[in-house]
C-alpha cells in the first residue's frame, strides 16, 4: 500500500509505545512497540478508515502532502 497521507510519529512514555497520527483523516491513529510496527499498523488503519468512509458514503480527503503546523 502506498501511503500518501502525512504521518506524525512520536514515542509516548505514558503508553510505552510509538503513536502514529494521520491528521488528514479524523480520528485515524495507530500504535506499536517499535517504529516499524506502528507504521505498519497505521497502514492497516488507514486502509480500514478509507474503506469505512467509502461504505458510509463519506467524503474521503485527498492527501495534501506536507502539512504546516505551529513552529
Amino acid at each position: 500500500m502506498s501511503i500518501k497521507y502525512e504521518l506524525i510519529i512520536y514515542w509516548s512514555e505514558m503508553d510505552d509505545c510509538f503513536i502514529v497520527e494521520v491528521p488528514e483523516l479524523a480520528g485515524c491513529m495507530a500504535d506499536g512497540k517499535t517504529y516499524q510496527e506502528a507504521v505498519s499498523n497505521a497502514e492497516v488503519i488507514i486502509q480500514e478508515w478509507l474503506e469505512t468512509a467509502q461504505e458510509f458514503g463519506r467524503d474521503i480527503p485527498q492527501p495534501k502532502g506536507k502539512l504546516m503546523y505551529a513552529k
